[in-house]
């Protein structure tokens, strides 16, 4: 980003330029794969494919990608890439329950037949994406309401799902459920209203500690916060729920949680290297550093964060942090690592990262009106 963007209108205008000229084309072509219309898991900095087993999360999100873009007038070109990616996540991940398996080889078999309620999230998501551009579309709500009922033996009695995996009780899988059972309402479908209220009402009761607003990631199975070397503050997560929060609050004029969404923010802010100006990846329960590496995707909800909550001058910061991490030979490709030094980790740019990044400039540009 260059130095002179001095306001939110044009870093909004240098973001969009950056969408519209390099994130789509490189991903709309190089990312899809030609032969089944699967989307690469990730590409080189050089924007070249990179060979690995295809997440059924990478399939969803790129789905919600381009069908978004699609909505938001990027070019009738992307609406097609959404469905043929849709049209393969159904055929090549779905079980006949309605859940999707984990990830896929490149010849389309199972690789990995595990059952994620992360990965359902992302799939509900992208359902969600493509009624929204297309409502009378199909039957969208009805897949999407057969891979929520499949969930419901993962039901936490004290409300809430278990995950699968060494950590069955956390929050982010919760987060993205909701995320998604957002998007469901706002696409027009109410009956996603219940699910999304559930999931604000755990996480202000139980996710967040009251007396510090301090977002926890795991839990007991009483929903307890896990202490010590389980006792993980990761400062993009507190941006990310403080953004979901204040949606949700805004819609239910609920002033609790935009309160609360205000003090995860304020929680997430320190943990902002002040001398890199970037989102660190995770802090201890007393605010020390952690792990003071960056990832990228914190970079996209610490901006899309300070757009809710902060001024000006703080947008800007988070713009330029985020921008250090585009500077690559193709435009449109990313670095995912950035190291305590300030130097990046050489490695391809990972898919999964368009989401966050698409979503931090929908709510750039979304500012700039």
């Amino acid at each position: 980003m260059a130095a002179e963007i001095e306001t939110v209108a044009e870093a909004a205008r240098w973001y969009d330029a950056w969408l519209r000229q390099g994130a789509l084309p490189l991903w709309g072509s190089a990312g899809v794969d030609p032969a089944h219309g699967w989307f690469q898991e990730a590409l080189t900095v050089e924007g070249r494919p990179h060979a690995a087993p295809r997440r059924s999360r990478v399939q969803a999100r790129q789905v919600f990608v381009f069908a978004t873009c699609a909505r938001a007038g990027y070019g009738e070109a992307l609406l097609p890439i959404a469905r043929r990616g849709f049209a393969g996540l159904l055929g090549d991940y779905r079980r006949p329950d309605g859940l999707f398996i984990n990830s896929v080889a490149a010849d389309g078999r199972p690789h990995d037949r595990g059952v994620d309620i992360y990965e359902q999230a992302f799939a509900l998501l992208a359902m969600a994406a493509l009624h929204a551009v297309d409502p009378g579309g199909g039957d969208l709500p009805a897949q999407a309401r057969r891979t929520l009922d499949a969930l419901q033996d993962r039901r936490v009695a004290g409300g809430g799902f278990r995950e699968s995996g060494a950590q069955p009780f956390q929050a982010n899988c919760h987060m993205h459920l909701f995320e998604s059972s957002l998007a469901w309402e706002e696409a027009g479908v109410a009956s996603w209203r219940a699910l999304s209220d559930e999931l604000a009402e755990l996480a202000l009761s139980r996710f967040i500690d009251a007396e510090t607003g301090v977002l926890r990631e795991f839990f007991d199975s009483d929903w307890r916060p896990l202490e010590g070397e389980g006792g993980l503050v990761e400062p993009g997560h507190h941006f990310e729920w403080a953004w979901l929060l204040e949606r949700w609050g805004r819609a239910r004029g609920d002033a609790r949680a935009r309160a609360t969404a205000r003090r995860l923010y304020a929680n997430g802010l320190r943990g902002v290297d002040p001398e890199r100006q970037v989102a660190m990846n995770a802090l201890w329960e007393d605010f020390s550093v952690r792990d003071a590496n960056a990832r990228l995707w914190p970079q996209t909800e610490h901006l899309k964060a300070t757009l809710f909550f902060g001024d000006e001058a703080q947008v800007l910061r988070a713009a330029q942090g985020l921008a250090k991490y585009l500077d690559v030979p193709a435009r449109g490709a990313w670095r995912d690592k950035m190291q305590a030094d300030g130097s990046f980790l050489e490695e391809p740019s990972p898919a999964t990262s368009f989401y966050h990044l698409l979503t931090a400039v929908l709510e750039l540009l979304a500012a700039r009106r």
